[in-house]
């Protein structure tokens, strides 16, 4: 047997509890809040007007969240110290006529959400979960956090060239999910399962934003447990991070003004009122130094000064596609977190924001890793080069290192996420 951890496993735990707690963006966001209260922070409403005294606040829309703890004495030109992350992750969306069928089986019309890998929702048991709005406009989470759906593979019997050709599925023939038997389609019986299901009169649901999620519990993996297996890893693992790194950091006497800013729909573009491509963080930031008596003068310094840690999954070296990877650059699990760069900018790790983390992992006594695409391959991105375009800001991308990216159930090491978190509080102090 290895020897075992030095690590702290109880910030794993508590993320597995985390990803477990938040099937969809809209609980992702309640959980992060929920730990904010705990915390002291408190919640403030975009349409009430805001004051600028010290202590912790948050804005919740949607699926995002942005948290920030004003110091004593913060002037209105005093910097931000920024954590961005984005709460979504792909997965089977439930469509606006949701009920369908065929051949005596009762299924889920469903869309694809970003860029899943398609083959990881097969034969997987999974639940339904999001946000329902009601008649008089408010919203209602809900969970069904048991096996109610499944996508059935087809048996190898009726395809043969599956074992030569490879799996082909198609996205809209194929990953419709069943949920039941009966040869009538009735409209309005998912909705109407779904408003018994949360206590909810009938009729009173009219509009969804839904979607399936694993049900299988994270678990530590491995014959010592160095590993974890759990969804959503991509990116809640960022975010329940940096929550915990806000509200270890929050109190009087910091340099700066820490921020968690959580987006959504980061992995279809990020072009939303949620997403960071978006108004929302600017707004936020703009509207904190002008609550504090500042000028647009004051706004453009606290900018100029500011600097965003965009921590979001990458790509762990794979033992069985090693060649995927840049020959010299192979980030490995467990060897902390890595430091993301692309000269074509996508990602916005320049040399000096290089020095900023680098400088917070020495603080934190964290090692970290750099991480940089084959050249034969496309780069994929983050929110990083949204933040740093959009709001003029220092922006370092940053992440976990991890495999199965994408995929219904991921792959990280059992000691980044803690690791990780230290580095954020490093970096949030200032």
């Amino acid at each position: 047997m290895s020897a075992p951890s030095r690590f702290d496993r109880g910030h794993t735990d508590d993320l597995m509890s985390f990803l477990t707690a938040s099937p969809s963006p809209y609980h992702a966001v309640a959980n992060a809040a929920e730990r904010l209260e705990k915390a002291g922070f408190r919640q403030v409403a975009e349409t009430e007007a805001w004051d600028g005294t010290t202590g912790g606040r948050y804005v919740l829309r949607g699926g995002a969240i942005i948290a920030w703890y004003v110091p004593e004495g913060a002037e209105p030109h005093t910097p931000y110290r920024i954590v961005g992350a984005h709460t979504d992750s792909p997965n089977l969306r439930v469509k606006p006529l949701p009920d369908t069928g065929a051949h005596g089986w009762r299924q889920v019309a469903v869309e694809i959400y970003g860029g899943p890998l398609l083959n990881s929702w097969l034969d997987r048991d999974l639940g339904l979960a999001g946000r329902l709005t009601l008649r008089d406009g408010s919203t209602r989470l809900v969970n069904v956090d048991r096996p109610l759906l499944r996508v059935p593979q087809l048996a190898i019997h009726l395809d043969r060239s599956v074992s030569a050709e490879g799996l082909k599925l198609d996205k809209q023939r194929h990953l419709q999910p069943i949920w039941g038997l009966g040869n009538d389609v009735r409209d309005g019986d998912l909705i109407a399962f779904l408003e018994e299901e949360t206590g909810l009169g009938a009729g009173e649901v009219t509009g969804w934003d839904l979607m399936t999620h694993s049900v299988e519990a994270p678990a530590y993996l491995g014959r010592d447990k160095e590993l974890v297996a759990g969804p959503r890893m991509d990116n809640l693992l960022s975010v329940h991070a940096g929550v915990a790194a806000l509200t270890a950091v929050a109190r009087p006497d910091l340099p700066y003004i820490p921020v968690l800013a959580a987006f959504d729909h980061e992995e279809n573009g990020s072009q939303s009122d949620t997403g960071a491509d978006g108004p929302l963080l600017g707004s936020v930031l703009e509207r904190s130094v002008f609550a504090r008596g500042g000028s647009y003068e004051d706004r453009a310094r606290a900018f100029a000064g500011t600097v965003c840690l965009s921590s979001d999954t990458g790509h762990a070296v794979h033992p069985n596609y090693a060649e995927r990877h840049d020959p010299t650059h192979h980030p490995r699990v467990n060897g902390g977190p890595i430091l993301k760069v692309n000269v074509n900018n996508r990602y916005a790790t320049d040399g000096s924001g290089r020095a900023v983390f680098a400088a917070a992992c020495e603080r934190a006594a964290v090692p970290f890793q750099s991480f940089v695409s084959n050249n034969s391959m496309p780069c994929g991105t983050t929110i990083g080069p949204i933040t740093a375009a959009r709001h003029g800001i220092k922006t370092v991308d940053i992440g976990v290192a991890i495999l199965s990216m994408h995929s219904a159930r991921e792959l990280c090491g059992a000691d980044d996420p803690h690791l990780l978190a230290n580095a954020l509080v490093a970096f949030l102090e200032g």
